[in-house]
């Protein structure tokens, strides 16, 4: 990068909220431990503020994520840094929570899983990289895109949202800055203006916060949307460690009102389903006819006792 690429990314960097000097921690080095957190905790209440505004994007990307996955599709996150870690960090939470096939929802960060543990310095400036990354992936116009950057400029974020539009996917941006000036045209945008951070550019604090909250709700309202809860009980799991097992055994103790034995004989029965181990025990049929009567009924548990 030349001085004359330093100087206008300088000036870029200048206007963004998150790069302001925070006037209420400016004598952070100055305090006791418990100062400095206060003063953190007082800026990270701020936080939801700001994402309750953004709802109803927040909504609408939800619905587009249900949608996609119900037909078939991925969710796909992709950032630089936090926002990259961010997403891998969600996508593979959805497995354990909600029973859901890995493959359904997939982050990829830029520098690769490397970058996970040690951040590489520069990596997102390589827009060519996010298009390889994605077609490693196959991604394709069945998917979603959802790219995250706290600074909206983020040349590798910003290049993989170009070229999943490129080829018909839904598309989402979640960014804590304002967006003016974009030359992409995601399908949604979700602002989050979370301020100057209380150390200036460390995004990782309000910026990451703020991210991670949003990420929650996408993906958990996708799955409460497909079906994997009844009421706010998530049904939908398998047993495949051993805390989920001991989990799934004590919701159907729960939920049936059996005893601990008959529990284990039903997981083992219905190949450690819990929503298919309920349906076999409230309609007395076996595993075949309760997963037919699930699948008749997409998946949720509702509407079929």
């Amino acid at each position: 990068m030349n001085n004359k690429s330093h100087k206008e990314l300088m000036e870029t960097l200048s206007k963004l909220a998150t790069e302001q000097i925070n006037p209420d921690t400016i004598d952070i080095d100055e305090l006791s431990p418990l100062e400095i957190i206060t003063k953190i905790n007082a800026e990270d209440k701020k936080v939801a503020l700001v994402v309750e505004k953004a709802l109803p994007q927040i909504a609408q990307a939800a619905q587009m994520a249900a949608d996609t996955l119900k037909n078939d599709g991925r969710i796909i996150y992709i950032g630089a840094g936090t926002s990259g870690r961010l997403g891998v960090l969600d996508a593979a939470e959805c497995p354990p929570t909600f029973g859901a096939d890995p493959e359904q929802v997939v982050g990829i960060i830029c520098g690769g899983y490397e970058t996970l543990i040690l951040s590489k310095e520069g990596v997102e400036d390589d827009t060519a990289q996010a298009v390889e990354d994605l077609k490693k992936v196959s991604l394709n116009k069945n998917d979603m895109l959802i790219g995250i950057a706290a600074s909206v400029r983020t040349p590798y974020t910003q290049a993989g949202l170009a070229y999943a539009i490129s080829i018909g996917c839904k598309t989402a941006f979640i960014v804590c800055n304002v967006a003016n000036n974009l030359k992409i045209k995601p399908d949604v945008i979700i602002t989050l203006p979370v301020g100057p951070e209380v150390i200036t550019g460390s995004t990782r604090m309000k910026s990451g916060t703020a991210q991670k909250m949003t990420l929650n709700m996408i993906t958990t309202t996708a799955m409460v949307l497909l079906g994997k809860t009844y009421g706010n009980m998530m049904v939908d799991l398998q047993a495949r460690s051993e805390k989920l097992a001991a989990r799934s055994r004590k919701m159907l103790i729960e939920f049936l009102d059996i005893d601990y034995d008959e529990a284990d004989m039903l997981l083992a029965s219905s190949d450690g389903s819990v929503k298919t181990a309920i349906v076999m025990k409230k309609l007395s049929i076996d595993k075949t006819e309760a997963e037919q009567k699930l699948k008749d009924a997409d998946g949720f548990l509702k509407r079929v006792i």
